[in-house]
């Protein structure tokens, strides 16, 4: 029987607190089909990949290898982060292309593909997960790697006219076709890798959508949008209502209104247009002020990149001049934390909130929209208010869709979404559920895991077809 062999960036180990959906849908699979999960053990060392750190659980095998500061520095601080990230959320401004960075990104993935060549076995099943590990297929099919392997993109895909932009792109990006099967969020993703590698690599399409590269190698893309474990949220909603966290919120807020945003401290997530937003608001809706309250939780990240250093900054005067215009001495606007919560806490919080802001300026897919409807109580939903440029969007269209760069239209929107009568609310919110019942996180890791493991389909006639989707 054919095992799943899991790489990524970094491993979820068994004694670790998981975060996030990816690490459970992962286990879950391992745990199904036994396997291998391999990665960076988060670890530095005097040199990369010199020992392999191994852990046994059950059927399944942790494997770890530490990183050199230097490699690390040049392929995650560096290329990975400083290019592709900006690069991929569309802010070709922020690129900081070196070549030092990309010869570290290539020689830390040699180094995984290594090593990881060694562990997998005849009839391994192979996924490989993010931007970070883009070129590994390839330098596994040069080890004589023969598996199917299967490559997961979490990120956005942009444009072909702005991947091109990316020195060297061909080098790091035409190694997607040594994959089986390579999956995204979004239709806008598949047009994109479509675009790029017929208009930029003189690829062809197949049937079924098989993409022809220019080496006469065939491999297929499709559309998997990823998702929550929608009855765990549920649980967790409902478990924290009575917790401590929420009692002390519910008593904070009094009988006010509450609109949440949870995100990572990221350029990419629109926070000083969303805090402008919100301030809008309150500027053109007077009866607004002292009603409402705007709850931003936004747990530092990536500290050592001055982009990131230079917007907790921008944000700590941008909470500071809102709450000084507007704030009363028994209410303040904008509660502005900047720490991360437990998830239960996290699910309790979107329970309260009456209003979600998810806007991201673009995201591959935010599951912080997902959260926030699955932990809303049926009978008294909160409004999901959603930025178009979210992968969410293309599924969670019954949320209040917005350009986060528009603030008069985020600002219309927050007001349409405090005032909303219940029986909208709770048509609105039917309508995303059912989607989430529907399509939860082990539909989406079956549904990629189906389309990597069947049987390819050869059809000799070359067109251009529509964008197909393999997702359920």
């Amino acid at each position: 029987m054919s095992r799943l062999v899991v790489i990524s960036n970094r491993v979820a180990l068994p004694k670790q607190t998981q975060t996030g959906g990816l690490a459970s849908a992962m286990n879950a699979a391992l745990q199904e089909m036994g396997g291998l999960w391999f990665g960076w053990s988060g670890n530095i060392a005097a040199e990369t990949g010199k020992e392999l750190h191994e852990v046994q659980e059950g059927n399944i095998s942790y494997a770890t290898i530490d990183m050199s500061k230097a490699d690390h520095d040049d392929y995650y601080s560096g290329f990975a982060n400083r290019a592709l990230w900006p690069l991929f959320h569309y802010r070709g401004d922020l690129v900081d292309y070196r070549r030092d960075h990309l010869e570290g990104y290539l020689r830390v993935n040699r180094a995984f593909a290594k090593r990881v060549a060694k562990l997998i076995r005849k009839d391994d099943i192979v996924w490989v997960h993010d931007y970070h590990l883009i070129p590994l297929a390839a330098m596994l099919r040069e080890l004589g790697v023969e598996n199917r392997i299967g490559f997961f993109l979490h990120t956005p895909l942009p444009a072909a006219g702005l991947l091109i932009t990316l020195p060297r792109h061909r080098e790091i990006l035409e190694p997607l076709a040594s994959y089986d099967l390579v999956g995204v969020h979004t239709q806008r993703d598949l047009r994109a890798l479509e675009d790029y590698f017929l208009h930029e690599l003189g690829a062809a399409m197949r049937t079924g959508g098989r993409i022809r590269a220019a080496n006469g190698r065939i491999f297929r893309a499709g559309v998997f949008p990823i998702s929550i474990d929608t009855a765990e949220a549920v649980e967790l909603a409902h478990r924290a209502e009575d917790s401590g966290a929420v009692a002390k919120l519910k008593a904070s807020i009094d009988d006010r209104a509450l609109i949440i945003g949870v995100d990572r401290l990221d350029y990419s997530k629109g926070l000083p247009e969303r805090f402008e937003g919100f301030a809008r608001l309150l500027r053109d809706h007077k009866d607004m002020r002292g009603r409402v309250s705007l709850l931003q939780i936004a747990p530092p990240s990536r500290s050592d990149v001055p982009e990131y250093r230079s917007l907790r900054r921008e944000l700590e005067r941008s909470a500071g001049h809102i709450n000084g215009q507007y704030a009363e001495p028994d209410w303040v606007p904008i509660r502005y934390v900047n720490k991360s919560f437990a998830h239960k806490v996290l699910a309790g919080y979107f329970r309260v909130a009456k209003v979600g802001l998810v806007t991201p300026l673009r995201d591959g897919m935010n599951l912080v929209a997902k959260e926030y409807v699955a932990c809303q109580d049926p009978q008294d939903p909160g409004v999901l208010v959603l930025s178009r440029f979210a992968g969410a969007a293309q599924e969670l269209d019954a949320a209040l869709l917005v350009n986060p760069s528009d603030l008069d239209e985020v600002s219309e929107a927050l007001k349409r979404a405090l005032e909303m009568p219940l029986k909208e609310r709770r048509m609105r919110w039917q309508s995303m559920m059912d989607v989430l019942e529907r399509n939860d996180i082990t539909t989406w890791r079956n549904a990629f895991l189906h389309a990597l493991t069947e049987p390819p389909k050869v059809k000799p006639e070359i067109y251009v077809p529509s964008p197909v989707t393999f997702s359920s």
